[in-house]
This record gives structure tokens, sequence and C-alpha cells, in this order.
């Protein structure tokens, strides 16, 4: 049996063609004002899913790269006070063994007693060394200071150090514990240096010290080390953490931008199909008389 085609059936299809035609032109329009092949979820249901679990592994990266460099900037700073006290240690050790010398007079002992004192207060200037407000050698307190009067320890007292993932599964510490570095109250460093002026000042033998000095030489020579091996850390995982974003980012971008010249030529194309099909309906679809009585 033949269908029976009618003028009308010719009309709709003829038109709803067109229709086609004007919509998949909207698509590539829509594309290349955008750059983007999907615009929404419908256009690509599988790319969009894995748009959106890209996206959300680019914000944790991004979030990761941020706390790594500030890891960076607490640990670098850790590293100077550290490097100063060292310094200013070594000088008040080499201070301490002039003292020993039983040739020099009251003057010049009491010239090195004050210049040791400067020298403490240098060590405690660096104890109290801060990053954006925080005081890097005082952990998780919020004190301002890490040693107050007395070289009282105003940090943390119980351990609860400063950290900063820097990856999925990674956290790494940023401060340093400042009690066990200075040491606290009496058993500080700075004491120590005050019972060396003290020593010098009456007449004493100020070598008897020496060997506490190179204790605290040692303390701060292993958290000098223990810093070093977690800034490597951090720096090595920033490096990881900018591979990983460029290859998020172009993953991203294979799925959701447009090939340009593609675009270009499909939307050619279309509008020379569009065009044909223009020029098809104006020759079938002649009005007639009746079309204008209806």
């Amino acid at each position: 049996m033949i269908a029976r085609v009618t003028h009308q059936t010719v009309q709709r299809q003829t038109l709803a063609n067109l229709q086609g035609n004007l919509a998949a032109m909207g698509d590539l329009q829509a594309q290349m004002s955008s750059g983007k092949k999907i615009v929404v979820p419908s256009d690509d249901p599988a790319g969009a899913s894995d748009m959106l679990r890209l996206r959300s592994e680019q914000r944790s990266i991004t979030q990761q790269a941020r706390n790594a460099s500030d890891g960076d900037s607490w640990l670098t700073t850790v590293d100077s006070a550290l490097a100063s006290s060292l310094a200013a240690l070594r000088r008040a050790r080499d201070l301490t063994v002039q003292g020993g010398n039983g040739a020099l007079g009251t003057v010049s002992r009491d010239a090195l007693a004050t210049e040791l004192e400067g020298v403490r207060d240098t060590l405690l200037d660096q104890a109290n060394s801060t990053y954006v407000g925080r005081s890097v050698f005082a952990g998780t307190s919020n004190a301002g200071q890490a040693f107050g009067p007395g070289y009282a320890f105003t940090g943390s007292t119980t351990p609860s150090p400063v950290e900063r993932r820097i990856g999925a599964s990674t956290t790494v510490r940023v401060d340093s514990d400042g009690a066990k570095v200075f040491g606290t109250g009496d058993a500080s460093v700075f004491a120590l240096l005050d019972e060396v002026a003290a020593t010098l000042r009456s007449g004493g033998d100020p070598a008897a010290h020496l060997a506490a000095i190179d204790s605290r030489m040692e303390a701060m020579l292993t958290e000098v080390s223990s810093v070093g091996a977690r800034h490597a850390q951090v720096i090595a995982a920033t490096s990881d953490l900018k591979s990983q974003e460029l290859t998020v980012k172009s993953q991203l971008s294979g799925i959701e931008d447009i090939d340009l010249a593609e675009v270009i030529l499909e939307l050619q194309m279309q509008e020379v199909a569009y065009n044909g099909a223009l020029g098809a309906a104006s020759k079938v679809l002649q009005p007639s008389l009746m079309d204008f009585l209806r």
C-alpha cells in the first residue's frame, strides 16, 4: 500500500528539517561564543561527569599548592631564625672562651658580660620570630610570642604542631618547638647566658658553662636538620603540585574546550545546508490562492 503524501505533510517535514538545521547552527554558535563543547550537562552527560570530577581535583590541588606556599614561608622564617640563633650562640661561646683568660681585668670581663647580654637579647628576639603575626616557635598558641618574662615558654604546652596539608594524604609540620630548641625558664639558653655574664662579673671561670652552651648548640643543629628536611619536602611537593595542576588543566581542556577550526568548518557546512534547505523549501512550499483564503 502506497502511503498518501499531502502538501501539508511535505510542509511539516520541510519545516521540521529547517528547524533541525537551525538548532544545529545554534549549538555550533553557542560553542564558538563560549569556547566550550559542554555548555549544559545534557550536551554530554559522561563528559560533564568527568569535568566535575576534574574540577574537584583541580580545587584540591590549588588548595594544597596554597598550603605548600604558606608552609614554605613558615619554614623559611624558622630556618632564618635558627641560623641567626646559631650564629649568636657561637659568638656567645667565643666570648665565654675568651672570658676564661685569667689575665683579663675587671673592665674587660664586664665588657664581655655586657656583650653576652646583648647576644642573649638577640637570641630572645629570634626565639620570638613571627610569621603573619604568629610565633613560629610557639606551636598553635596565639600568645603572639614564644617566650615571655622570666624566659617562660608561652607556647603550646602539649604537642600541637602547626601543620599544612600538601597532598591528598600528606601533611608536614611547618613550625618548630621553641621549648625544645631554646629551653624554658631557668633551663633556657637565655638564663644560661645570664649565668655566664654573672660569672664573668663575679671573677669566676665562665669555661664551666661551655658544656651547657655546646648542648644548646647541638639542640639547635638538630632542629636545623629537621627543618631542612621538612623544607625540602615542601619544595618537592610544590613542584609535584604544579605538574599535577598542568595535567588536570590539559585533561579538562580535552573534555570541554572546542577545536575552533573544526567548529568553524562545521558551522560553514551547516550554513550551506541551511541555505540549501531554504531554497528547496521556497520551491516546494509555493503558496496558493487557497492558502490566502484559509
